[in-house]
């Protein structure tokens, strides 16, 4: 129940991220129940450790909060006995995340990225409004004025033909007119009244001289527009090569070519920078001899080879020299700009691999956080405990966004960011379930209120002594 609570709540999240791709596209049912069907499938990452933990929180708070804990511990047996069977439950859903993790949730990437892309190129519906220029009809772009109540006639209509690609050059307008759809919604048909056609005659050769130019009036025009409002998909293929899509064997092989193509990128950066520059550092050496003759100079006051031509090719040579530098920083600064962007993408691979094994790992390391907690609150329902399992969980999940935004900007090693917000809560766990067993009153009011009277006894005795 947790579980599809938490996927319902992410659901509605994405509904509301991407409402505005969804919404005036005339999307048929099935494909929207598809995408929400996808995008639940992605979301079963967040969902599953959060259910664990809430659900976790609230079977042992019903337990405590009804005293069957303390009958079960009265008869002989333990908490680590009675979390046995949860626990044995909760190694097989780890289990069975990691197989989603690494089998299903690429698959369910893949369709539900490459669905939504296509439902956010897909244009809005076939709309016209009043004193708006509609565009949604490809090469041409429609006015009209008014709009009757019938929702048919239409007046004063103005229509630009741009199928040509030589700008606003026809155009056709109208007093009134109807617009109506086709049975089968696969065009808008357009009867004008009362109008023009005015179009610019660019195909002859003296256009630009003579402008001819083209009037034709008409009582009744017929206009039809073919409309595409199916969804049309892109190859999914297209789309395979994201680390999003990619299982542990692939992800492996990627990261290594990724990583082979970087390391020959960069030993060839030096090669080719060499190659391309190495005109500049030579010297004239048959001017440089000539020099030395005539002036008995030697080779090491000879301190540029500048002061052997004219002040105006100096000048020439100067700015040539500046090209040159600005063309070699240009050169190494995209270098360094793609060496930064392949590293980055093999960082990515890398949270890509590892995440397939935190998400199982959380969902063992949060039942030993919310089961003894439960036993300690001895809360159950909807209050208390959704509470503390939400705080918990937004917790984890800050530390573990935090961990991959460092490892991605790559100011933190790989192993300390991914595994981070796991190993701060392993402890957690492990002390949780030492106080549960130990029957230790963490978040007993009564027992923090004794030792704040023993502290201010303590105390008043120091001040009377004093």
């Amino acid at each position: 129940m947790t579980f599809f609570i938490a996927l319902f709540i992410l659901l509605m999240q994405f509904l509301w991220l991407y409402v505005d791709d969804l919404v005036g596209k005339g999307l048929e049912w099935y494909v929207l129940l598809r995408l929400l069907f996808y995008a639940s499938s992605t979301f079963v990452p967040l969902a599953l450790p959060l259910a664990i933990l809430l659900s976790s929180l609230m079977t042992f708070g019903n337990l405590g909060e009804h005293y069957e804990l303390v009958a079960l511990k009265a008869s002989g047996i333990s908490l680590k006995r009675i979390m046995r069977p949860l626990i044995i439950l909760s190694i097989v859903i780890s289990a069975f995340a990691f197989v989603f993790s690494n089998y299903v949730l690429p698959v369910a990437n893949l369709k539900f990225r490459s669905l939504l892309y296509d439902v956010q190129q897909k244009r809005l519906a076939f709309k016209m409004q009043e004193g708006i220029f509609n565009k949604d009809l490809g090469d041409y772009t429609i006015r009209i004025g008014s709009r009757a109540e019938d929702g048919e006639t239409i007046y004063d209509v103005m229509i630009y033909d741009h199928s040509d690609k030589k700008g606003n050059t026809k155009v056709s307008v109208a007093k009134w007119g109807t617009m109506k759809q086709t049975s089968t919604g696969d065009a808008i048909e357009f009867t004008l009244y009362e109008g023009y056609n005015y179009e610019e005659k660019t195909d002859q050769k003296d256009y630009r001289i003579n402008r001819p130019f083209q009037t034709t009036k008409f009582d009744k025009e017929q206009i039809r527009f073919t409309i595409d409002n199916g969804l049309s998909r892109t190859d999914e293929n297209l789309f395979k090569n994201s680390y999003h899509m990619m299982d542990l064997k692939q992800l492996s092989h990627s990261r290594d070519s990724l990583t082979k193509i970087l390391e020959k990128k960069e030993s060839d950066y030096g090669k080719t920078l060499i190659a391309k520059y190495r005109n500049l550092q030579r010297v004239d050496s048959a001017k440089l001899a000539q020099r030395m003759q005539q002036d008995t100079m030697k080779i090491s006051e000879y301190t540029s080879v500048l002061f052997d031509i004219s002040p105006v090719k100096r000048t020439k040579v100067m700015k040539e020299a500046l090209k040159n530098g600005r063309n070699i920083f240009e050169s190494v600064h995209n270098m360094g700009t793609d060496v930064i962007h392949k590293e980055a993408i093999i960082r990515k691979h890398d949270i890509a691999y590892h995440k397939k094994f935190t998400l199982s790992i959380a969902c063992l390391i949060l039942f030993f956080v919310g089961a003894p907690l439960g036993a300690i609150i001895r809360k159950g329902g909807l209050g208390l405990p959704a509470i503390l399992a939400t705080v918990f969980f937004i917790i984890y999940y800050i530390l573990t966004m935090t961990g991959e935004r460092a490892i991605n900007a790559g100011s933190l090693n790989l192993w300390i960011g991914v595994w981070m917000a796991s190993a701060l809560y392993l402890p957690l766990g492990a002390f949780l379930t030492y106080k549960a067993t130990s029957d230790a009153p963490i978040f007993d009011s009564e027992t923090y209120n004794r030792f704040f009277e023993k502290l201010h006894i303590i105390l008043k005795k120091k001040k009377d002594e004093n």
